[in-house]
């Protein structure tokens, strides 16, 4: 993944999204990682370390070896992992298809909110499998936007979100490759391949999860590609202002949003 294939950008609200996101999903995504003692586990496409520190602190006695392809986004990860306290990971700037490990060097693979942003992810897999030891294990989660639905319904917001898809798309993405998981792994050659869906739904009574998710996390990457949006002309100002707040507005006392992730498991 080049650093221009990611279409939320690499500003400092993004990476203040991608806290909120990591830190809002921390029991969804996470509850079921553990990693024996003395594993050594590749993170690939680390980001900021937003995972990175859910990781290490869930497998305190694991070693993990976190890669991106941007280097500002790595010391922006180390230095949240370093003020965390924490001392089993080791940064290093790689990309996915020019890996600079030796075969069977790891007992685990974990890659989150990565493949979507590929080109080529059937490729990007195949790639990491050599990677693993025997009957090593990758996790691989993806979010898929055609799972998003919502009430009060609206179609500007639903063209809004349609948008990001678009875009994405563009750039050589997939934000639907949530659906897609294992297909990719079973081709890419991996065995016992599992997809666990795991679904966050959202109504006032769960007023963490409608700051932390409804507007932090969705609403806030979604109104991030705006610029993006009128530049190409895909919505009007008026129509892409009303879909933002549409989208806004499922948050409220009467609102609800569902989104489901895709958490797939599997071994070499």
């Amino acid at each position: 993944m080049s650093e221009n294939t990611y279409v939320h950008g690499y500003s400092p609200r993004e990476s203040e999204r991608l806290a909120d996101q990591a830190q809002t999903l921390t029991n969804l995504l996470h509850d079921d990682i553990r990693y024996p003692a003395g594993s050594r586990v590749l993170e690939v496409g680390c980001g900021i370390g937003a995972q990175t520190a859910i990781l290490a602190k869930n497998s305190p006695h694991a070693l993990f070896t976190s890669i991106d392809i941007s280097a500002d986004s790595l010391k922006q990860a180390e230095e949240t992992i370093r003020n965390d306290g924490i001392t089993t990971v080791t940064f290093q700037q790689a990309d996915i298809f020019h890996l600079p490990f030796e075969p069977a060097g790891f007992d685990h693979i974990f890659l989150c909110f990565v493949l979507e942003h590929l080109a080529e992810p059937e490729r990007a897999l195949e790639q990491l499998r050599p990677l693993l030891k025997d009957g090593g294990t990758i996790t691989v989660i993806e979010g898929d936007h055609g799972s998003a639905f919502f009430h009060p319904e609206n179609e500007d917001a639903r063209r809004a979100v349609q948008c990001l898809v678009t875009l994405q798309q563009k750039m050589g993405g997939n934000a639907l490759i949530g659906r897609e998981l294992y297909p990719l792994l079973c081709s890419a050659g991996y065995l016992d391949v599992r997809v666990s869906p795991r679904m966050v739904y959202v109504d006032a009574s769960r007023p963490t999860l409608v700051e932390g998710f409804t507007k932090m996390t969705f609403t806030a990457m979604v109104e991030g590609v705006g610029p993006a949006v009128l530049e190409q002309g895909l919505m009007s100002r008026d129509a892409w202002e009303r879909g933002i707040a549409a989208l806004n507005r499922t948050a409220g006392d009467d609102g609800v949003f569902c989104y489901t992730f895709f958490k797939a498991t599997a071994r070499k």
